[in-house]
């Protein structure tokens, strides 16, 4: 369970923090290095010091209830939740941030959540839109200075998960992130309705006289009836999937319905699976590499992905130092066709996507295209291969195969060059 080692110009604040007298630090220091005392999990090298920096630290966090038995050693790690009334897309994180600490307990952690800022396209002002920002969307990063071991990114709207994966990439820590997933299906008179792609339509329809007032009120609490964002392969199920795809999230859990009990399942499991992580040392650093994000712009063109995916994932692969621009994106799409038939672009929905098969069955079947790199390890400690070999496409009209896709090669996103 690796941290940060110490700089060796903070030797005294390391004799301070263990509670060691000079001579026995040299002598620790001596026979084992100052990076092997400071390779212990937060609970000793923080709350385990003795003395009053010891006492300092215990002494705040037991105001919370915490007892002195939860400074024994086990890994701290931080819930970092994007909840908030104000991005409804993001409200209910608080519901899967309660859903992750037993995870977390069972597999022998300690989780402490913290809050991020959340921004979100349907309740900003128009002259404050939530346009992505160049330092992770202004939101509190996992900070270094926080005393953790590990974290769990909880995200919503998709510029959130871009500014998560952001900061995830600049701390490297150990992480795994958690979206909020998508609604229920809109229904509106026997008809499936997107959250997104149906206000439009109903506006037009108000306009030339085809819904009266109320049935366009009545509609309103029909496309988006429940928890979670929107239902639709917009942005923020592209970015969920995108996440999937780059190894940062639990295989399959992009697509589950917000109000699914398999979603609280799956957060569960990502609890449990950071506390591993803390162990097996697996940082973004060992995942994000430039096969995945080959991985990842793949998937979004294979899903009919939003367009700012390309904004997004340029912002990401720029956080750990890869260069990526438009090229790279023409140049790794043009073998790739989109197999998944969702709105805008086609006709069903994501609760239709995930009982199909969900990212997992697209991804096996591009990999038995060849079309992805296999050997990219994700959160999991296991190879994408690894954990789609078991994926089932169940609908063929919501997933269609290579051999008959939705839309062929090429009429995805593309990188159109001149002027008009």
């Amino acid at each position: 369970m690796t941290l940060a080692p110490l700089p060796r110009s903070d030797i005294q604040m390391a004799v301070e923090q263990h509670g060691l007298d000079g001579g026995t630090f040299v002598a620790q220091v001596v026979g084992r290095g100052l990076e092997a005392l400071a390779q212990q999990p937060v609970t000793l090298t923080w709350f385990g010091a003795r003395g009053r920096s010891g006492m300092v630290y215990r002494s705040r966090m037991r105001n919370q209830g915490f007892g002195h038995e939860m400074f024994d050693g086990r890994p701290v790690i931080g819930i970092a939740t994007r909840a908030s009334e104000l991005a409804p897309c993001n409200a209910h994180l608080t519901r899967v941030a309660e859903a992750v600490k037993p995870g977390v307990w069972r597999a022998g952690g300690l989780p402490l959540q913290s809050p991020t800022m959340a921004t979100g396209e349907t309740l900003m002002r128009s002259h404050h839109r939530a346009v992505p920002q160049p330092h992770g969307h202004g939101g509190r990063r996992a900070d270094p200075a926080d005393p953790l071991d590990g974290v769990l990114l909880l995200s919503g709207c998709d510029k959130t998960t871009r500014a998560m994966l952001m900061g995830a990439a600049s701390v490297d820590l150990p992480a795994v992130l958690v979206t909020g997933v998508p609604m229920l299906n809109g229904k509106y008179r026997g008809q499936d309705v997107g959250s997104g792609t149906h206000v439009w339509k109903c506006e037009e329809d108000l306009k030339v006289g085809r819904m009266t007032e109320e049935e366009y009120f009545f509609a309103e609490g029909c496309m988006a009836r429940s928890e979670g964002h929107c239902m639709t392969m917009g942005t923020a199920s592209t970015m969920a999937c995108v996440a999937e795809a780059l190894g940062m999230q639990l295989p399959g859990s992009a697509a589950w319905p917000a109000v699914d009990s398999r979603q609280m399942e799956t957060a569960q499991a990502a609890g449990q699976r950071i506390v591993r992580m803390v162990g097996e040392e697996l940082c973004p650093s060992r995942i994000l590499t430039r096969e995945a994000f080959e991985n990842a712009i793949r998937v979004n063109t294979a899903i009919g992905g939003s367009t700012n995916a390309v904004i997004h994932l340029t912002a990401i692969a720029g956080r750990v130092g890869l260069e990526q621009g438009l090229q790279d994106f023409d140049d790794s799409v043009r073998a790739v066709p989109t197999l998944v038939n969702l709105m805008p672009s086609g006709t069903y929905l994501m609760e239709d996507f995930c009982n199909a098969g969900g990212l997992p069955a697209v991804m096996a079947e591009l990999l038995s295209g060849r079309l992805l790199h296999g050997e990219q390890i994700t959160v999991t400690g296991r190879t994408i291969a690894e954990n789609t070999e078991k994926a089932e496409r169940v609908d063929s009209d919501v997933i269609t195969g290579l051999d008959a896709p939705f839309l062929s090669a090429g009429t995805g996103i593309a990188d159109l060059r001149g002027n008009l």
